[in-house]
């Protein structure tokens, strides 16, 4: 009796994968910000999910470059090299993905020394050398690495500092024509204020900290309440919510938007918060807690923390 041996299964393609690239223009748009454009021969399979597609700037090592950098499935493989061979990375936003001409734009906030990738791009040149590891177009996944899920809400939030500014501004500028919402962004001075292709009916507010002696994400925060005041009354129900370890958790919780043909008010409005941790953590506290908003409907994401290292 012959036995019939079924074909090993194909394994799937990962979601993400490593591209090799280099800079090829500089812009500066701010004092703050500055967008360099990578292009690459395999960026034309890089995913166009768009919205707040998150990506990693893999960072080369004195001396070695990538020389020691996994390909293909590369976390686990970069986890089980010695320290001193791991390149560092950090994550940002695909700001622009163009794969017909094989480029990437990434918009960059600078803050000097202060970390790894801030000083990295603010010496980055035409011509050098980078790794992006970013989403797979031909792997056939889709959203991988996008948070942004409002469901049918009828009313967005969307609110952050200068580290959310290049992932908001891509939300917007592909809202529906007939979205309706409000956008609050803290940059640190007013020439950090960039324009954005937002639908008609959602209005963009930038706070510059240098116009008060606020500190950082307290303008942000003071804004953000004083929109959502019309809300608490018709809203408010007093929930509580479990609170969060910024210094030892991950601040970071991004449900789907609910339908909002169904009960109640959970599809009314979907709010979208990242930036600093404890500024966000206060705003998705003041959303769920004050005015009531179902804590499905917040999407929040600590981005980093005053007084650690940043990027």
């Amino acid at each position: 009796m012959l036995t019939q041996t079924r074909p090993a299964p194909v394994a799937a393609k990962p979601a993400h994968r490593s591209y090799r690239v280099v800079v090829s223009r500089v812009r500066r748009l701010s004092p703050s910000f500055v967008r360099l454009t990578f292009t690459g021969p395999d960026l034309g399979d890089f995913g166009t999910d768009g919205l707040d597609q998150r990506i990693k700037l893999v960072l080369p090592l004195p001396g070695t470059g990538y020389a020691t950098w996994p390909e293909g499935e590369w976390w686990q493989a970069w986890r089980e090299l010695p320290a001193e061979q791991q390149n560092p990375f950090r994550t940002y936003t695909a700001r622009a993905v163009r794969p017909a001409v094989r480029e990437v734009d990434v918009d960059f906030v600078l803050h000097g020394d202060a970390g790894p990738a801030s000083a990295w791009a603010t010496a980055a040149r035409v011509g050098d050398e980078v790794v992006l590891v970013g989403p797979d177009a031909t792997s056939g996944v889709s959203r991988s690495g996008v948070e942004w899920n409002p469901g049918d809400a009828g009313t967005v939030l969307l609110a952050g500092d200068e580290t959310a500014v290049p992932a908001i501004s891509s939300i917007v500028e592909q809202l529906p024509r007939d979205a309706r919402g409000c956008v609050f962004l803290e940059v640190p001075t007013p020439g950090d204020v960039l324009q954005l292709d937002a639908p008609e009916g959602v209005t963009v507010h930038w706070c510059a900290r240098s116009e008060s002696r606020a500190g950082h994400g307290e303008r942000l925060v003071e804004a953000v309440r004083g929109w959502t005041a019309r809300y608490v009354t018709a809203w408010h129900r007093g929930v509580d919510v479990v609170d969060v370890d910024i210094d030892h958790d991950i601040l970071w919780e991004v449900p789907a938007g609910a339908d909002r043909h169904g009960a109640g008010i959970d599809g009314e409005l979907y709010a979208w918060l990242a930036g600093e941790a404890q500024a966000i953590k206060t705003l998705r506290r003041f959303l769920v807690s004050e005015v009531g908003i179902d804590r499905r409907q917040v999407a929040f994401m600590g981005y980093w923390r005053v007084g650690k290292a940043e990027g």
